[in-house]
Formats: C-alpha cells, structure tokens, sequence
C-alpha cells in the first residue's frame, strides 16, 4: 500500500476527478506547494491503531484514526478550517482515545498565538477542551496550557499537564502567560477531573517526569530585576528518587548555550540526559540525580553539535542522541536497538535517512519514517516478532512518481580561504551542470543550518531547471561557537560574505551561467538575499525574499513592550551594523529587481519589515513587487499561497534573468 489518496479524498468528502483525455502537464507550482499529506503519525498504546494529522482544503485540516487490520478505512475525527485554528498534531492517551494540539494566531491589539489541547474518542465523540479555565482566563490573556508532561501509560486516558494559574502583564513570545507560575496536574481527559501533582510555582517554566509519572526536575525563569524581563537563562532543580525536597541541579544560558540543559530523565539509571558544551560545540552527557550530580559525557564530536535527543515509546525512552554532519547521523545508547536500526537500514537501503517515530507501549511494533534527498518520505510499519516491515503512507502524494532530484554535499571557499560547507541541487537528469541558471539560496534562523534530505523549495527550483546551492554560512548553527561567531545579524559582513562567495563559486565551476544568477531567501534567508544585493550590486541578477527582515532597529523595536525585548536587543546588538546590515536602509544599493513574499500574521518576523522595504525599494526607484499574503504566518502554510509563491517567482526569476 503506497498510495491512499482515494482513500483520504473520501473521507474528507472530496471526489477525485474521473480520467477523461490525456493526463494534463505535470504543474510543478502546485505539486510542490501542496502540503504534506500526512503529518504526526502516532502508534496507540497497544500497536492496534494510528492517528494522523492530513490536510483540508487549502489550509485548514482533519485529524484521522485507522485501525491497522486488513482492509481498515481511516475515520475522520476533528476538523480545523485553518482560520485561524489548525491541527498541529495528536497522539494516544489510551487505545481509544487521542489528544491533539489546536494551534492558530489571533488577533487583539496586535497578534497573539495560542495552543489549545484538544482530547476526544478515536472516533471524535466526547471532545474536551483541557485548557484549565480559572484566573487565566479572567486576567489577562490565556494563550495555552503550557503542555504535556507525561503521558502516563500506565493509567487509561490520564495524563500529567503542566497549567498556568496566572498571565502575565507582559506577554513575552519565549515564556508564554506564567508570571505567577505554571504547575502540574494529573488530568481524566474523559471527564476533566484533575489532581494537583505540583504546585504552581512563580516564574517555573518547565516539568521533567521520568516517563512514570514522577516529576523529577523543574525549570525556573531567570529574570533582570524589577523589569521582570526575561534574561534567557533558566535555573534547573531536582528532586533525588523518593524525595519530594528540591536540590539546585544548575542554570542554562540559552544565549551563550553554557551550562547543562536536561532535557529527559532515565528513571531506571537514575540520570538526566541533556547537552552541555565540550571544547565550544555541544555534546551528550548524563549527570545523576542521587545527590553526586556526578556528570559523565556520553558523546561528543571535533566537528559539529550533538543537538538531538533519540527517544522512542510510550515513555520517551532516550536510546541515543544525533548530529548532522554532511548528513545526519545517530550515536545509540542502546545496543539492541542500534542493532534494529541498522538492520531496517539495510531493508530500505534506497532511503538511508530513517528514524523511528513511534512505538506502541512494549515496544514490539514500531512506526518508522524513511526518506532521502529526492524523495519526501514513506512511512513503514515494523512488527519486531514477525519481522515484517509494510509501507503504509506517503509524505507527499503530489509528488509521487516524479523524478526529484539529488543533493550533493559540497565544499567551497570564502574569501578569506575558509571552507564554507553547503549542499549542491541540480536539475533532475543533469550531469553536465554547466551554464545553469542558478540560485543561491540562504537558509532561515539565523540559528539554524541546512541539512541534507528534501527540500520542497529547492527541488521544485531545480526541477524548472535551476542549480541550487544552500551554504551553510559563517553565522549558522551546528557548527559550534568559533562558526557561529556573534550570530548572523551581529556578524552579518561575514555571513553575507560567504552568501556571496558561494554565488562566485558557482560561476568558477562553470555551474552558474553569470548572468543568470539569483538569490533566493526565507526569514533570516530574505534578509541574506536582500542585504547580498546591497553588499555586491552586480553578482546576483535577482533577489527573491520571503519573509524578511529588512531593519535590525525596527526588528529590536518591536520587541519594546515585550519581556524578550532584552534578549532580542543583545541579539542584534548596537553599532554601526544596526544601520549598515539593514537593506531597508540601504535600498538604494541594489541596482537589481526584488520581489517580496510576506504574511501579515507573520509572528516571526513582523510584516510590517517586507512594508518598509517595500517603501525603501519604491523610494529608491529600485524595480519590484510586493506580494501580500493575507491571514497567513511565516511559514505559509497554505497550499495555494505557496503555489502562488512558487509560481510567481519562477516567472520573476525567468524574466529577471531572461530566460
């Protein structure tokens, strides 16, 4: 069973089209910017059943549950019209029952998100909303339970739930409504009834259970004095195995990334595992909660960040930890499971990037996710007594049996002759890769970096013909402090710098025909785009930016009345840079066409950054365009406006660099 899309298409009580004539010509746009077909898929507690998230309509989506015996249909359980509120995902809290995450952006005084926690019946009888409904509600604005702390499995339809019992005055978009405090509660999802397990406890921020239902760590928010305003460092305590005193277990400066972050407790080593950093890049390390606080490193590499947690069960067992370096790659703790993960590898060998994504409570059947560079993904269902591994669904219908194309890891050199990593994409097919219209396309964040599997953007560039490049740029994430430098804003010259040498390697490799070259950015990425134009005003033919920042003095602003306006501010820092590395203010300097992509509910970056470069642009007289997505966040997630994104672009960039 590879494809059920008839299937999909009749519960959610659409009607595929009858065949008549020859297949119409393949729409990349629309294929491409559909998206996934199928999200969050979760294993109930016994192995017999599924739950996932697919798409309805242009935006909006279903929650569907399956039984896995022959000939099963799926059954359509909630809806979400996507306006604003969205099924971001579901699991299991009992073999019958599943609680999902309702997420949108609503709009007061200005835009707000919120999380809703959703539970009903696998068949979407008895919903209940699990939000508590007290103080939060009458003070303030509630914009969600600050989440799931244990799925108990061991108690039928109960959970552990962390809860806010006041907001604060001041929403900052890092710590949520939690001035007063969050505390935990055991909650019956059938009928709402709920015990206190923890107090609420002012400015806590975060619960870790040991999988059993015992809380066995707290984090607190680190504040700057009477401003209340968030330092970006949270104090962990813990509690030793039977106690209910709390002990100081240390504090994490998210900012300079130093200190010891826990992140899982292994209630049968009686450890917390969690990342800390050796020799400025992180690594896996264990510390005992028995009193010792003896810490012990578990893995580390020379060359990037160990930044992921391997968790598998229904208890969110730690079996490893991964890293990416020109692919992702995983260290396991486990030796059993080390053993089952290389033996599914080498069952799929065409789709070396595979994970599991579930388990029911024994751990005998497992979910497993499979992909690669020119394919989006298949989920495989893996019964450990019989051996058996079946495909059941697929990321993207749309894109099945389309050629996709392969992406290459590469190396080339900056200016000052340091190797700046990156991943090479060419047009399906192509092996002479020379004269290629070409893009250079930055990733988002700036803490972020590009890794090597599917990347909808790049492949629908490269199947209308492109050769695409992503740098992982001086800047970027994963690559430990001295790569990191101050970030991407702070030392932008440098992360722009190496943006630009990545467009003259292309030429020097005879990839890129000279003249058509573009550069095309998301986020951090747009701003990349558009500040490259205004550094080197004749390398890049064309700019496309989705979403981007467009002044670093504006970005901070916006951030005044919020309790993150501190960090956001040392983030970007003071300087001549504030001005020089804002192409809004600098618009004049590019000498190329742009054409901007915002949404107006863009939490991320504000749309009123894409307003002002818009102005910036048409004062400049600099030629443009600037298209509106109305009612949509940073990420787009429509498949029409993406569609749109795509399609408009591609024509822009035909026509900018005339071809």
């Amino acid at each position: 069973m590879r494809v059920l899309l008839p299937m999909l298409l009749a519960v959610l009580g659409m009607a595929p089209a009858a065949a008549v004539g020859p297949a119409p010509a393949f729409d990349a746009a629309a294929a491409f910017g559909a998206r996934r077909s199928v999200l969050n898929l979760r294993l109930s507690p016994d192995g017999q059943r599924v739950v996932y998230v697919v798409p309805r309509g242009s935006r909006g989506s279903a929650v569907l549950t399956q039984s896995l015996e022959a000939g099963a249909k799926a059954k359509l359980a909630a809806t979400a019209d996507g306006a604003p509120d969205r099924f971001a995902g579901c699991a299991w809290v009992s073999n019958e029952r599943v609680v999902c995450e309702l997420v949108g952006i609503v709009k007061t005084t200005e835009l707000l998100p919120f999380s809703r926690l959703l539970a009903f019946n696998a068949d979407g009888t008895n919903p209940r909303l699990l939000g508590k409904r007290t103080n939060a509600w009458t003070r303030g604005v509630a914009l969600g339970d600050a989440g799931i702390v244990d799925w108990l499995p061991d108690q039928d339809g109960f959970l552990l739930m962390s809860r806010v019992s006041l907001p604060d005055d001041h929403l900052g978009s890092r710590i949520g409504s939690t001035e007063e405090g969050v505390g935990v509660d055991m909650v019956d999802t059938r009928t709402l009834e709920s015990k206190v397990i923890e107090a609420p406890k002012h400015r806590a921020l975060r619960y870790i259970s040991d999988g059993r239902g015992t809380i066995r760590i707290i984090g607190y928010r680190v504040v700057l004095g009477a401003t209340r305003e968030d330092a970006g460092v949270t104090s962990f305590d813990y509690r030793r195995s039977g106690s209910r005193d709390w002990q100081k277990l240390g504090t994490y400066d998210y900012i300079q990334r130093i200190g010891f972050l826990p992140i899982a407790v292994d209630h049968d080593l009686d450890v917390a595992y969690g990342f800390k950093k050796k020799d400025g890049r992180m690594a896996l390390y264990s510390v005992a909660l028995d009193g010792t606080l003896k810490e012990t490193l578990l893995y580390a590499r020379d060359d990037v960040d160990v930044d992921e947690l391997i968790r598998i069960g229904r208890r969110d067992r730690v079996v490893g930890a991964s890293y990416a370096t020109d692919y992702r790659s995983a260290f396991y703790l486990d030796p059993a499971i080390e053993k089952l993960a290389a033996s599914l590898t080498r069952a799929v060998p065409t789709h070396p990037s595979m994970r599991i994504v579930d388990s029911n409570v024994d751990e005998t059947k497992l979910l497993i996710f499979a992909s690669r560079d020119d394919d989006s993904g298949v989920y495989y269902l893996f019964d450990r007594a019989s051996r058996q591994l079946n495909t059941f669904l697929v990321a993207h219908d749309t894109l099945e049996g389309v050629t996709l194309a392969k992406m290459q890891p590469v190396t080339f050199p900056a200016a000052d002759g340091t190797p700046i990593p990156g991943y090479l994409t060419l047009p399906p097919g192509r092996t002479d890769a020379k004269g290629l219209p070409a893009i250079v396309m930055p990733h988002g964040g700036p803490s972020s970096r590009d890794e090597w599997g599917f990347d909808w953007l790049a492949q629908f560039y490269a199947a209308r013909g492109y050769a695409v490049l992503q740098p992982n740029f001086r800047g970027s994430e994963g690559y430990g402090d001295g790569w990191f430098q101050k970030n991407g804003f702070q030392s932008w010259s440098v992360a722009i710098g190496d943006v630009l040498d990545a467009g003259r390697w292309l030429i020097a490799q005879g990839i890129a025909d000279p003249a058509k070259l573009a550069v095309v950015g998301w986020s951090y990425g747009g701003y990349a785009a558009l500040q490259s134009a205004v550094v080197d005003a004749n390398l890049f033919k064309a700019v496309v930016a989705v979403a981007p920042v467009t002044d670093l003095a504006a970005l901070k602003e916006e951030r005044r009345d919020w309790s993150d306006f501190y960090l956001v501010s040392n983030f970007i820092g003071d300087g001549p840079h504030v001005r020089d590395g804002s192409p809004a203010r600098n618009a004049a300097k590019i000498k190329v066409p742009v054409l901007l992509f915002h949404g107006t509910q863009d939490l991320n970056v504000a749309y009123g950054q894409s307003v002002l470069m818009d102005k910036a642009l048409a004062t400049a007289g600099v030629r443009h365009e600037f298209v509106t997505f109305e009612n949509l966040d940073h990420q787009l997630d429509d498949s029409a406006a993406r569609t749109e994104l795509l399609r408009r672009s591609d024509a822009f960039l035909h026509e900018a660099l005339h071809w």
